[in-house]
């Protein structure tokens, strides 16, 4: 069961005679209010139809009943003084109320409403009116912007039912003219029942009932707490305090006539707020959700029955002004915040003694990489940041609690990086991933001697993403170098991983593929261009069986196909270049195709 209908069905118990006389269905019979009302029995029908006919009022068209009101309560209030004026129906969040506001002194010229809301309550609020919902919810589509009143303005306020559900509801003023006007802000003289409007007040409260008329004989007085009136024994003065919720009737006895005068008196349970921890809004979070405080601010006490709201003063939580919307957006630095928990019945009842510091607390920024390449050579790699803040501790997934970690197995490892202050804490966590990386290794180098256009490409063992460098130049990721011009070169291959590089030495020269030393002056000799590039260059051509056949020095670089005067026949012949390296050492040039064939 909600919370209003445990509410209100014990005040609909309290008599048919109790509804009448706190909710009326008709304008010209609005029940006149100066303060908040209790909660009722709720609404049933619309009396006689206020807008004559109307398909319209404001925001408000024809139901089904064809008439604009379905299940309607009037009531009328009167300005006292000047300022900012606003109030919140409460209802049950399962239920769907309208309301529409007339500026006016007379129901027969009410004109269009002021202020007019009738959205469904899909969003299941606790409170729809004017000004700010006090539960700090700003996105509450049910309320209407604050009105600016002077003194002496006449009001009437419909509120509608127009759900299955009809538990009923209770008013609630708010507003600045309550905090400087906090006792005339709205004028009580246009109350003309002898007891006065019906009251909501807290536990703990006087009241006193007061029926004081001149010629009175004598005073009787009676309650009804659900069972029907009772009189109450002893009680004949004109003034009778009361401590309990109910409604009072009071027989006035004159000589000429008994005046007869009804009261309902809610008493509201005071809220008293658990105590609320400080808190941190982490630097990585521009939002901070006050509502997880909710649950310490109520200790243990109904959110059915009290609101929490948060406040960014004192004064400001005392008058229930300006809740801070329960998604924050956290100032930099430490922050008081306010609590204030009231009750739903009645916004006269909060507590307002608790507080908590919100510090928004620097979160650890994390900057070291998230990949790591441990090479197959070494014994470990450190990962972690390289400039630890002292002010931080750390965690690994792995148990230690060092800044830094040394690993020498692949995996995933998990730092958790903790900035503590004042025993509030913010974190950010990182995982970083250790792949095996080790040196590249050169398998072969295929060199296409083009003369015009020389390539060299660079062969490895695997398929890992090297990078390629031909002697000093910029390092590449393509493997193939073109246009190599003839001569010595370097070609190198590293691990941008970190794991090291490997180089090579190769010789890069052209030599036709064929020779034909046949006397016609063409392609009648062979031997290798660019040779001249390298430092005592010796070339040894031999046959398919080894035998060397000639040797050819930079005086006698080329070989007309003939050994000791005799023509060679045709077939296929081989070459070996050595020269002279930086070293001073000879050695033989790699990687080359020495293949050529001698055709006649």
């Amino acid at each position: 069961m909600s919370r209003f209908i445990i509410v209100w069905s014990l005040l609909f118990f309290l008599g048919t005679s109790v509804v009448r006389a706190q909710v009326s269905p008709d304008c010209g019979n609005a029940v006149p209010i100066c303060s908040n009302t209790p909660v009722n029995g709720g609404t049933t029908g619309f009396g006689i139809d206020d807008f004559d006919g109307a398909a319209t009022s404001g925001c408000l068209e024809q139901t089904l009943s064809g008439a604009i009101e379905s299940n309607s309560a009037w009531y009328r209030f009167r300005t006292g003084a000047s300022g900012q004026l606003g109030f919140d129906i409460g209802i049950d969040t399962l239920e769907d109320w309208d309301f529409a506001l007339y500026k006016s002194n007379d129901c027969n010229n009410l004109g269009e409403p002021i202020r007019c809301n009738f959205f469904d309550n899909q969003d299941e609020n606790r409170f729809v009116g004017v000004g700010e919902d006090p539960t700090g919810d700003t996105e509450n589509v049910q309320y209407e912007d604050w009105l600016e009143v002077t003194a002496g303005e006449d009001y009437y306020l419909m509120i509608n039912n127009f759900s299955n559900n009809n538990s009923g509801f209770s008013i609630q003023f708010s507003g600045h003219i309550f905090v400087t006007n906090p006792y005339d802000a709205l004028d009580c003289s246009i109350i003309n029942n002898l007891l006065g409007p019906p009251q909501s007040v807290c536990e703990g409260d006087i009241v006193d009932l007061n029926a004081t008329t001149s010629g009175a004989t004598t005073y009787n007085w009676y309650v009804d707490t659900g069972s029907g009136l009772t009189q109450i024994a002893g009680e004949h003065d004109a003034v009778y305090r009361v401590d309990a919720s109910a409604t009072y009737r009071v027989e006035v006895v004159r000589p000429s006539e008994t005046i007869i005068s009804e009261v309902q008196v809610y008493f509201s349970e005071r809220p008293v707020t658990g105590a609320v921890s400080d808190d941190a809004s982490c630097s990585s979070l521009s939002v901070y959700d006050l509502s997880q405080k909710d649950v310490e601010a109520l200790g243990g006490q109904s959110p059915d029955d009290f609101v929490v709201s948060y406040h960014a003063s004192f004064p400001d939580a005392t008058n229930g002004a300006n809740a801070l919307p329960k998604q924050y957006e956290v100032p930099t630095g430490s922050q008081t915040i306010y609590v204030r928990l009231t009750s739903v019945g009645n916004s006269k009842c909060f507590d307002v003694t608790e507080q908590f510091e919100l510090v928004n607390l620097q979160t650890p920024d994390i900057d070291f990489p998230s990949e790591v390449f441990l090479c197959q050579s070494n014994t470990g790699v450190v990962i972690g940041p390289s400039s630890p803040n002292v002010n931080y501790s750390y965690f690994w997934s792995t148990g230690e609690t060092t800044p830094n970690l040394t690993v020498s197995e692949a995996g995933e490892y998990k730092l958790t990086v903790t900035h503590t202050q004042s025993g509030l804490s913010c974190s950010r966590a990182q995982n970083v991933t250790v792949y095996i990386s080790r040196p590249p290794q050169i398998t072969g180098i295929e060199i296409n001697d083009l003369q015009n256009d020389n390539t060299v490409t660079v062969l490895v063992d695997t398929s890992d993403d090297y990078e390629y460098r031909l002697d000093e130049g910029a390092y590449q990721t393509g493997n193939t170098f073109y246009q190599v011009s003839p001569g010595m070169h370097t070609v190198s291959v590293n691990d941008p991983k970190g794991c090291g590089a490997v180089s090579e030495q190769i010789v890069v020269v052209g030599f036709p593929k064929f020779f034909t030393p046949n006397g016609d002056g063409v392609n009648d000799i062979w031997g290798i261009f660019g040779v001249e590039t390298l430092n005592s260059p010796s070339i040894s051509i031999f046959d398919r069986m080894g035998k060397l056949l000639a040797q050819l020095e930079p005086s006698n670089p080329e070989w007309d196909g003939y050994w000791q005067g005799r023509p060679l026949p045709e077939s296929d012949y081989w070459f070996k270049l050595t020269y002279v390296d930086a070293r001073g050492q000879t050695v033989t040039a790699k990687y080359i195709n020495n293949h050529f064939s001698l055709k006649r």
